[in-house]
């Protein structure tokens, strides 16, 4: 089974699984497809974060998420002694990392791919050729960007061919195709140190940005130790720092196992009220403690501990909300929500859970001259917006931004598995909000016994610190209980829709059921 954010990227994993390849084969085509047919967060110009574990049952994580360039600085955004401007961080050259997708799809092939690169590539290959029918929400989130994308640009693109776009146009991306084709021909060193290197360059040079040519020559993806924890009998494996999602994920559910969750109902104040209390304590270690292990000591083990959990949760009020301003100080981060996931099985036995973005829909706007691919804008995750530049330049801040460091991310793929045998394959893009979307995806099936599509089609709430106020889908929360949680103290806040989980579960006698988020286009497939 593949579940992806496209139809057609669904499919060309699904064409690869019948030609026995593995999980891994199959999510190697799923990543190449998105980045043609759901460019404003399949990318090239990206990274991102893969799970996978095996039919023997091993569990290995990897890294390609972006890096900042060497030339990067703390202050790098500073528009004046006193504060941070943000629009550079998000839009333009200033704003990408050096990415990481094509490294990392590399790297899995290698290490546990079974098809030729070609094989994989075959189906990005010919979308980009001959393109393919957008969708009323393609069209939608395309005509949303085209004004960034224009004044971002340097040199003409597909994208902006046209002055709007309507479901039924085909986007044909000739200058993808070609920079596709090389990549396939001559391996990742064609990103990283051939021509589609020195295009990046180019661009670099014409949009001022400081990404070198020693930035993209020394970039390598990272095979890290995922992250494991307990709840209600089950394992739950996921990504460690610099992905914050994982403990973020554990950390609540680890606290919510002390309650009877079932009995306090899906929804209901109550519930809502202990889990946004055990989420904004959560959250605001993240601000506090978690970046790039690379560069920063992480506390991982101890932030996973029994005892700080404990620690940190045991001031709750069961009848009362907690103010954000009471919870110990960190520095929060605005992250896009703009990101993609896809979960895969297939029939050895194998899983993978892949989330990967450019950050922001589109990235930072700017399309390589000539190569046909975004960039994304990653340098937005560190620790800058919105807080004075004496406030964030302390040495204690692990997300400060610093050459050849990795942002912290919330990105939250995850596997689940039962009595050893693999139970369940999720995750969801999202920013700040996946972690809290998967959560309630568990605690759906877990505690509330709903079918795969009830769990990620269910309202969801979020809570992250800060802002203090829980973020709510419309009428995800009957009104006698919103009334309650307010009368505890909470502000509720109504928001659009939050996440776009796909779900991968195996029932008692092995066979897979899809749960598809009804909130985008995804589509699942299986045979």
């Amino acid at each position: 089974m593949v579940i992806s954010a496209h139809a057609l990227a669904t499919e060309a994993g699904l064409e690869v699984l019948r030609d026995g390849g593995n999980a891994v084969d199959a999510a190697i085509a799923v990543h190449w497809a998105l980045a043609v047919v759901a460019p404003w967060a399949g990318n090239i110009g990206g990274g991102g974060f893969l799970l996978f574990r095996s039919s023997d049952k091993a569990v290995h994580s990897l890294d390609f998420r972006e890096t900042a360039p060497k030339a990067s600085t703390p202050d790098m955004f500073a528009t004046g002694p006193d504060h941070l401007e943000g629009r550079a961080r998000q839009v333009g050259h200033l704003a990408c990392g050096v990415p990481g997708s094509v490294a990392g799809m590399y790297a899995l092939r290698d290490s546990l791919g079974s098809l030729p690169m070609e094989r994989l590539m075959r189906p990005a290959l010919d979308l980009a050729r001959i393109g393919f029918e957008l969708t009323e929400a393609d069209a939608h989130d395309l005509n949303a960007k085209l004004e960034l994308l224009r004044s971002a640009s340097t040199r003409p693109n597909a994208f902006i061919s046209r002055p709007k776009w309507s479901a039924g146009d085909r986007l044909i991306q000739p200058d993808l195709y070609a920079t596709l084709e090389r990549i396939c021909r001559n391996g990742p060193s064609e990103f990283y140190t051939g021509q589609t290197a020195e295009l990046i360059l180019a661009e670099m040079a014409r949009g001022k940005g400081v990404m070198t040519k020693e930035d993209l020559a020394n970039y390598k993806a990272v095979w890290r130790e995922p992250i494991q924890g307990e709840y209600r009998g089950l394992r739950i494996h996921c990504m460690g720092p610099p992905s914050g999602g994982g403990i973020i994920l554990l950390q609540v559910l680890k606290t919510m196992e002390l309650l009877d969750v079932a009995a306090m109902g899906c929804l209901k104040a109550a519930t809502v009220h202990s889990m946004v209390e055990a989420e904004r304590r959560a959250y605001a270690d993240r601000a506090q403690y978690l970046g790039d292990p690379d560069r920063s000591t992480i506390p991982t083990d101890w932030l996973l501990s029994a005892g700080h959990i404990a620690q940190r949760m045991s001031d709750i009020n069961p009848k009362k909300a907690t103010p954000s301003a009471h919870i110990s100080r960190g520095i929060p981060v605005k992250e896009s929500e703009q990101t993609t996931h896809f979960s895969i099985v297939d029939g050895y036995g194998n899983a993978v859970s892949c989330t990967t973005t450019l950050n922001g829909s589109y990235g930072c706007g700017v399309v390589v001259g000539k190569a046909g691919f975004v960039l994304n804008n990653e340098m937005a995750d560190f620790s800058s917006e919105g807080i004075r530049v004496d406030e964030r330049v302390g040495a204690k801040d692990p997300n400060r931004i610093g050459p050849g460091k990795r942002m912290l991310s919330s990105m939250t793929p995850t596997i689940i598995t039962k009595n050893d045998e693999l139970y369940m394959v999720l995750g969801s893009p999202g920013g700040t909000t996946i972690p809290t979307a998967v959560l309630q995806t568990v605690m759906n099936v877990v505690d509330h016994g709903q079918s795969p599509t009830e769990a990620v089609s269910t309202g969801r709430f979020h809570h992250q610190w800060r802002p203090d106020s829980i973020r709510v889908e419309p009428q995800a929360i009957a009104v006698a209980d919103s009334v309650e949680l307010v009368r505890m103290g909470h502000t509720i806040v109504c928001r659009p829709p939050m996440g776009r989980v796909n779900l991968i579960k195996v029932d008692a006698h092995g066979n897979l059921e899809a749960g598809v988020d009804p909130r985008g286009d995804d589509a699942a497939g299986g045979f």
